[in-house]
């Protein structure tokens, strides 16, 4: 136990936490990036479009899966040293996505994605050890919205830099030293804990059985992977492709266009988070939000050319800030001794949705995005799969139960 009293302590867990968001700003840069240099990673790699799918898109398979890992090494070891670990693991996984080798890409990519997986996991846990309770939804959407940052720069300015001619292998190795000088910072910062497991919590695998026999815990994931699939899978990895190809736009315009949902984040994420945590309610804030994207993603599929396609994305990405309330709803219907592995059980559940839905997305219209024989068709599609998704999200935020300030549904007790 360190020396200092709780104050102290608390401040000290804000310091970390503030570290943790440059990772999680670095990580989310490291997710969006492959979009905006697919055709120079086509030569680094010598494979075609659909193959530089198949190697960023196995970033979400390690993600998913690690994030259970990040969650009860968090519960058991506490912050310090697992987080910096994360960051150690996103470093050398970049380092050899710089490596022109497409066994080389794979495991970089699969590292990129299992070093993230402490990223997101490892700030709400410093923030849930840092800031009071009434405060956690704040800060979770602030976090959100400086890794939104992070997922914008890797569109609006890494596009630029690598259209300029900057080196796709140079950008890598950047990023995998940046990474590691990160690991370094976050283990120098992060306060030591003595953290006790005993009881229902003494097993590797018994916080997950509490998470995992919430109901609660499910649908909470499954809400918030159908609301990031439009922003992972279309604006931050196929978006920028399928604007120029179908609807023509120039490059510069497309990726205008998608760099704002992620921009939009960097707004909606806060300001849900504050909103929820002003009224007490969860649903009422995740519903509207929904009901928000639901409207401005059918109005730039089916009416494209009504409203600039950078508003109607600006307006889309902030709405879509409301996928980090279910992030507050698994801690709140989950005992505080398992809140790590409530993190890490939904980002399991967030790309796991994901991880399936992507390669369903790939096989249905990626493949086809360079042979379509109408376009407008074609980009009509592809937005209703991600329309029918959002309506997803929507009728199940309908059953999710409040976990708001004075909601009355209780969490599980572990006894």
């Amino acid at each position: 136990m360190m020396n200092v009293d709780t104050n102290d302590k608390r401040q000290a867990f804000i310091w970390a936490w503030v570290i943790g968001t440059i990772f999680y700003l670095v990580e989310y840069a490291v997710r969006s990036s492959p979009a905006v240099m697919i055709p120079e990673l086509e030569q680094v790699f010598h494979v075609d479009a659909v193959g530089i799918g198949e190697i960023v898109v196995k970033y979400y398979f390690t993600y998913s899966v690690t994030s259970l890992v990040a969650g009860v090494a968090l519960d058991r070891w506490g912050g310090k040293g697992v987080i910096s670990f994360g960051s150690l693991v996103l470093g050398v996984g970049s380092l050899l996505f710089a490596v022109p080798l497409v066994a080389a890409g794979d495991i970089g990519r699969l590292l990129q994605g299992a070093g993230s997986a402490f990223a997101f996991t490892g700030c709400v846990y410093l923030a849930a050890h840092g800031f009071s309770p009434k405060f956690l939804a704040t800060a979770i959407g602030i976090t959100q919205c400086v890794g939104m940052l992070g997922g914008s720069a890797g569109q609006f300015v890494t596009g630029p830099l690598i259209s300029s001619g900057f080196p796709v292998k140079s950008f890598w190795l950047i990023i995998g030293v940046i990474s590691v000088v990160i690991a370094v910072m976050l283990y120098m910062t992060t306060p030591r804990e003595q953290v006790s497991v005993s009881g229902k919590t003494a097993g590797i695998l018994a916080p997950y059985r509490i998470v995992f026999t919430n109901p609660q815990s499910y649908l909470s994931g499954v809400i918030s992977g159908c609301l990031f699939a439009p922003t992972t899978i279309f604006a931050m990895t196929w978006g920028i492709a399928f604007l120029k190809q179908d609807l023509q736009f120039s490059n510069q315009a497309a990726v205008v266009a998608c760099a704002m949902v992620p921009m939009g984040w960097v707004v909606g994420c806060p300001l849900a988070g504050w909103i929820s945590d002003r009224m007490g309610k969860r649903r009422p804030v995740l519903i509207a939000g929904i009901v928000v994207m639901f409207i401005a993603f059918t109005q730039f599929v089916f009416l494209p050319a009504s409203l600039p396609s950078w508003l109607t994305l600006a307006v889309f990405g902030i709405a879509s800030g409301v996928a980090m309330i279910p992030y507050s709803i698994i801690k709140e219907a989950n005992p505080d001794e398992v809140k790590g592995s409530a993190t890490g059980g939904i980002n399991f559940l967030v790309f796991g949705v994901t991880s399936i839905l992507g390669p369903i997305f790939a096989a249905y219209f990626g493949k086809t995005l360079f042979t379509a024989s109408d376009n407008t068709a074609h980009f009509k599609g592809a937005g209703i799969f991600f329309i029918v998704i959002i309506l997803v999200a929507f009728f199940l935020s309908l059953v999710i139960g409040e976990t708001g300030k004075g909601a009355g549904l209780r969490k599980v007790q572990v006894s």
